[in-house]
This record gives structure tokens, sequence and C-alpha cells, in this order.
């Protein structure tokens, strides 16, 4: 039997102990299910349940582990389902008429949602720690991620993201090494990890070109983003369905939108280690109002996607 001292400096113990590990956590199970939301209850159930067996934690794996071990369970489990989150290019083909009726999807498909940068930056380190934090955060590469089964995904984050040992891998999914070797194989085949083709404009070439994207914007005009988007730009909008690609395709789009819309106003943030924006049109009532969550892939030619979440939902989640 633990006296209540005894049990109380335990708690403070793993409190101490295990609080470093909470910001990492949450950016492996976010990579694992593609939710903020969903992520964030696995990580408070991750440390309820460990806070309760922490008594009989006996050391013979680190307490990260052991953490990562009770939080890789919990994402398997909430996988079965089998729901998987896309964003509208993982359902079908791009639309080629600009003046296309918009296809909204039922609401029981759950989409992709982007995270925040402050849920998973961690206090500054090593620079070099965080361009690697950054780029394993992609919206793209979190959205590949959920194409491919969850036990690949384990072991794709857990060897190339984590940079764990096969042996420890397999321990921890327990699979044999073969199996973890096999399946990060077949998911290396189907996830792009190292984008080689994205090379990132300097800065001063990337403050010009968001200047220019929010000009567009805030003073409804198509023309400003023909010097901002790369030719072959990807244009998604979840939760509707339909996706334009192709810079003439998607500036006739929105030549159209924005004669509805007018002009908008637009407040920078970031989401998966990339510029955001969130974009507030106005209302009937003179007002601006949330409209959408802009996030933005930037290669040295210009911006090359937007992922435009419509609608007020993911505001809050940004502090907006």
């Amino acid at each position: 039997m633990h006296t209540m001292a005894e049990t109380e400096t335990g708690n403070e113990d793993f409190g101490r102990r295990s609080e470093p590990f909470r910001r990492e956590l949450l950016a492996y199970c976010y990579r694992m299910l593609g939710s903020v939301h969903e992520a964030e209850e696995v990580v408070q159930d991750v440390y309820l349940d460990a806070w309760r067996a922490y008594d009989g934690f006996e050391g013979r794996s680190s307490l990260r582990t052991w953490l990562y071990r009770i939080a890789t369970r919990a994402c398997l489990k909430a996988l079965e389902k089998g729901r998987r989150r896309p964003l509208p290019a993982d359902l079908g083909a791009a639309e080629a008429n600009p003046e296309a009726r918009l296809v909204e999807r039922t609401p029981e498909i759950p989409w992709l949602q982007p995270i925040p940068d402050v849920l998973f930056t961690a206090a500054p380190v090593d620079p070099a720690t965080v361009v690697v934090e950054r780029q394993t955060m992609r919206l793209a590469l979190v959205g590949a991620l959920q194409q491919i089964p969850p036990r690949q995904r384990a072991v794709l984050i857990l060897r190339e993201v984590l940079q764990w040992r096969t042996a420890e891998v397999a321990e921890l999914l327990e699979m044999t090494t073969a199996a973890v070797n096999s399946a990060l194989q077949r998911a290396r085949a189907q996830v792009p990890l190292s984008e080689d083709n994205l090379t990132e404009p300097v800065e001063p070439q990337q403050r010009a070109l968001l200047d220019r994207y929010i000009k567009a914007f805030e003073t409804a005009d198509v023309d400003q983003l023909v010097a901002v988007l790369t030719e072959d730009a990807r244009w998604e909008m979840p939760p509707i369905a339909t996706w334009f690609e192709g810079r003439d395709t998607i500036l006739a789009f929105l030549a159209r939108q924005m004669r509805i819309i007018g002009p908008a106003e637009l407040v920078a943030t970031s989401a998966n280690g990339q510029p955001a924006f969130a974009v507030y049109a106005r209302g009937h009532d003179g007002a601006h109002h949330p409209h959408a969550l802009h996030v933005l892939t930037i290669t040295v030619e210009g911006v090359s996607r937007i992922v435009a979440f419509h609608g007020s939902g993911l505001f809050p989640l940004f502090g907006l």
C-alpha cells in the first residue's frame, strides 16, 4: 500500500517528467489522425492512462517511449473506425470548368484539419530541428499520411520522422523487424517525405509574395494574383469537394467569386509550418465576418497550393 504522501509525490514526479513530451505527442497524434481536436483528446487520455499506471512503470524503457507506446495504441484504436481524413484533391480529379457548380460533400466526410504552429512548436531550440519539425507537419504530407493504412502510418512516422530504430518500432508495435521494414517500404512508396522540389523562397521574396496575396484579396483584384500563383497551382476549398488546378482556371474561378464576395480583410497566422491567412468577408451589415482560413504552399516560383478551409469552424482553434 502507498501512503497518500507517496501517491502525491508520484503524481508530482509524473507531471514533472512527462510534461516536456506533451507537444511532441500532440504532433505525433495529429500526424496519425489528421485532426487537432481528436489528437488533443487522445493526448488527454494518454496522460490520464499513464498517470493511473505510473506506479507500475518500471523504467524498462524510457518514459518517452512508454508514452509513445500508449499514444500509438490509442491512435490505432481511434483509427479502427476506418474514416480517413482527405483533402478535396484526394477524392477525384480537378474541375476544368471554372464556372462549374461547386459540389459540397456530405457532412459525414471528416476533412483533414490544419494545425496552428503554436500547438506543436516548442520554445526556442536548435534551428535545424525547427525546420525539420515544420517540414514534417506540412499539410500535403499529413494529407498523404491519411491515405495509407494506420500501422504503415505509425511505422513511417516513428522511423522516418522521429528517427526510431527498427527494433524499437518493432517492439512498440509488436511486429517483427522484417514486417516493420516491409511496412516502411510500402509507406515510402506512397508518401513523399522529402519534397525536394519544394524550395521555399528567401525571406524578402516570400514577404513580397505574401504582401501581393493579401493585396489581391483585400482589394478584390484578381490581376494581382497572376504574379503570385504558379502555372500549375492548386485551389481547394474543404468542405467543398470541387477543386481547381492551373493558374488560368483558378483566376477565372476567383474573378467570379471576388465579384460576389467583394474586398476582404486578411489576418496573418501560420499552420503546419506554412503561411496562413484568416479571411474575413464583408457581410450585408457592412461588418467583416469569418469566411475561410487559407493555408499556402510557397515555392521559389510562387504560391503553388492554397487550401481554403471554408467557414468559421477553425477560427477559434487559431485564436481568431
